[in-house]
This record gives structure tokens, sequence and C-alpha cells, in this order.
């Protein structure tokens, strides 16, 4: 025979089995939820600081541009002169976009930056930037890649 004490326990744990299928489902469906959510943003985010890696990047180029050309009364095409590393062009830091100085002459150059990942959907977006000696900035195929921030 039981004693109310021994009752209680096998109440409590009767009432203690663990969690039910349901509530396993419910879980998963809000996880889902938030995910589907989250994961574009957290893309575009990536996206955009991809793009901002390779802005920046030709930004160097046209100051360091700019400072050969004071120096020197013309423009080069060689990135070792600019101060890079390699003498024809260079891959950003997140593998992303490869930038190099497409032509250059004594009046004006054109830096370039190609995203290198093919059929990721940001190469349709923002697939290349330049820049010229004249700060005229384009990009493809969308035409405001350079003020975007979205």
């Amino acid at each position: 025979m039981m004693n109310g004490r021994q009752r209680m326990q096998a109440k409590l744990v009767h009432k203690m089995r663990g969690i039910t299928l349901i509530e396993l489902m419910i879980v998963v469906v809000i996880i889902g939820i938030i995910t589907m959510i989250a994961y574009p943003n957290y893309r575009e985010f990536v996206s955009r600081s991809y793009r901002n890696e390779a802005k920046a990047a030709l930004l160097q180029i046209a100051t360091n541009q700019e400072r050969f050309y004071l120096q020197n009364n013309s423009y080069t095409c060689d990135m070792t002169r600019l101060g890079f590393s390699a003498a024809a062009g260079f891959v950003t830091e997140s593998r992303t976009y490869t930038v190099d100085v497409t032509s250059c002459d004594s009046n004006n150059f054109t830096a370039q930056a190609i995203y290198n990942i093919a059929g990721d959907p940001e190469a349709g977006k923002c697939g290349s930037f330049l820049i010229n000696g004249r700060n005229v900035k384009t990009s493809g195929p969308y035409t405001d890649c350079w003020t975007r921030t979205r």
C-alpha cells in the first residue's frame, strides 16, 4: 500500500515524461520561419561587404594612381609601381573580386573589379565596378552599385 508521499512522487514522475512530438514540431517550424527571414538578410549583408571590399580596392588604386601621376606626369598599368604586390592585378581578401588596371596612358587610366564566382546571384547584380582617372565610377549590370547600400 502507498502512503501519501509515494503517491505524490508517482504523480510527479507521471507528469514529467518529456516533450511531445507536437511541441517538437512547433519548435522546428519556428526555427524554420526565423531561418527563412534571417538567411536572405545575412546573404545581402555578406554581398554588401564583398562590394565594399572591391570598391575600397578600386579607390586605393585611384589614390595611388593620382600620387604616381603627380610624381611622373603619367599613369601606370604596373600595379607594383602603385604599391601592390602583384604586377597585373590581385584578388580581394574575400576572394570574390579580381581587381586590375585594365588600361592606362599619360592622360587617363581605368581600373576594374570583376566578380569571380560564376553562377552566384551577386554576379547578376554588381558583377563589375570601374573607376577611371576622371573619377567616373560605373558598375554593371546595375548602375547604382557604387551608391547602393541595400
